[in-house]
């Protein structure tokens, strides 16, 4: 009996010796599974964007590009992920819209920016973008829609334009689920408390999307690929409640002003 316990004991004991020993082996690096995926996530990014520039007319006005880096490099500063890793697109499109690609290119159109009323929402729909990139939700909604040996067809080269506008599709008006947007509107709270923005501005933008769908909803794009707005409002509220937040300005009133008047004369 006593000789059986001791076998027991040396099994148990080399079980978790291996286990230990395994756990602490970075297998993702061994299979080279992290260059890989981001490998495919570059070719896959740059070729979507030039997929949509084809067909689309890229703003680079300086009057209206540097408001938005400013922006999107205040969040980023202050939440510690690399500006220059972010490739930031501005189309001129009347839609209310803006989405993000593989390999961190997020596109914004001139007609999401004209709806916002103040830089707290447009840097609400930017940090919500953000957390998309951050959390990996591209690639995942991307594999489980269009199929990995699919992804790697096109990144090879070998995928036609249907196969591509397909994959473009599911990621400029096919809805992510709602767990990932809770995830993404959480992580932008924190991406905005962060930055000295109250989330409320994201909030108020969600609610009032939800409450213009009737009215706009051919050029409502942004609420459809991210639905349940005025649920995610509420839940971003409850989210802030309680926090301290030492609110900034990142552009001054006469710069946002100016940003608008820029867009007008589109």
């Amino acid at each position: 009996m006593r000789k059986l316990f001791l076998q027991s004991l040396v099994i148990v004991a080399s079980f978790f010796m291996t286990w230990l020993l395994v756990s602490r082996v970075d297998w993702m690096d061994i299979f080279n599974v992290r260059e890989n995926t981001n490998r495919l996530e570059r070719k896959l990014g740059d070729l979507y964007w030039e997929f949509f520039n084809k067909t689309e007319k890229e703003i680079l006005d300086h009057e209206i590009v540097t408001p938005l880096d400013q922006l999107l490099s205040a969040l980023c500063e202050a939440n510690n992920i690399p500006r220059d890793e972010i490739k930031l697109h501005i189309v001129d499109r009347e839609e209310i819209n803006a989405f993000a690609l593989p390999d961190n290119h997020i596109v914004v159109f001139s007609g999401l920016i004209r709806e916002s009323e103040n830089e707290a929402e447009l840097c609400g729909v930017l940090a919500h973008e953000l957390a998309h990139l951050e959390l990996g939700h591209l690639m995942r909604k991307l594999v489980r829609e269009v199929g990995l040996s699919v992804l790697i067809s096109m990144s090879a080269g070998s995928g036609s334009p249907g196969m591509i506008k397909q994959a473009m599709q599911v990621l400029t008006s096919s809805a992510f689920d709602r767990q990932l947007e809770r995830d993404a509107d959480q992580k932008a709270v924190q991406y905005l408390v962060n930055t000295k923005l109250h989330p409320e501005g994201l909030a108020n933008f969600l609610y009032k999307m939800s409450t213009t769908e009737n009215r706009i909803p051919d050029q409502l794009f942004w609420l459809s690929t991210h639905p349940g707005g005025e649920e995610r409002a509420m839940d971003i509220l409850k989210e802030a409640e309680g926090m301290t937040i030492e609110e900034e300005k990142i552009l001054s009133d006469d710069a946002w002003d100016e940003l608008q008047a820029q867009l007008e004369e589109l």
